[in-house]
């Protein structure tokens, strides 16, 4: 992976009054991203026909456990990315509280 697709900017907007929470991912990693989730997508959908084609139940649940791995890898990609940039970035500007928020997302990744 290159330092293209981990360019990640975060920050906060909101003009009237009110906290919104962007990050700003490059053009490389946004479409790694989107094709990824393209796969998991067509994965689901290929879990589905087989399940309405009554598929023996273990060829299901390979595949299911195939489309999870996919998933989870999505997840850490933009785990690495965030950590990176969005969680320096913030200690850097003294917002140490990010790490509590960090702790919440990894126990919500990891269930």
């Amino acid at each position: 992976m290159g330092t293209d697709q981990e360019a990640v900017s975060c920050h906060v907007e909101g003009s009237d009054g009110k906290h919104v929470r962007k990050s700003h991912h490059s053009q490389e990693m946004k479409s790694n991203l989107v094709s990824r989730l393209n796969r998991v997508e067509g994965q689901i959908r290929g879990i589905k026909g087989l399940i309405e084609k009554d598929t023996y139940c273990d060829d299901v649940l390979t595949q299911i456990a195939a489309a999870q791995s996919a998933l989870n890898s999505v997840g850490k990609l933009l785990l690495e990315g965030h950590m990176k940039s969005c969680i320096v970035e913030r200690i850097q500007a003294g917002e140490h509280e990010v790490v509590d928020e960090l702790l919440v997302t990894m126990r919500k990744l990891m269930k």
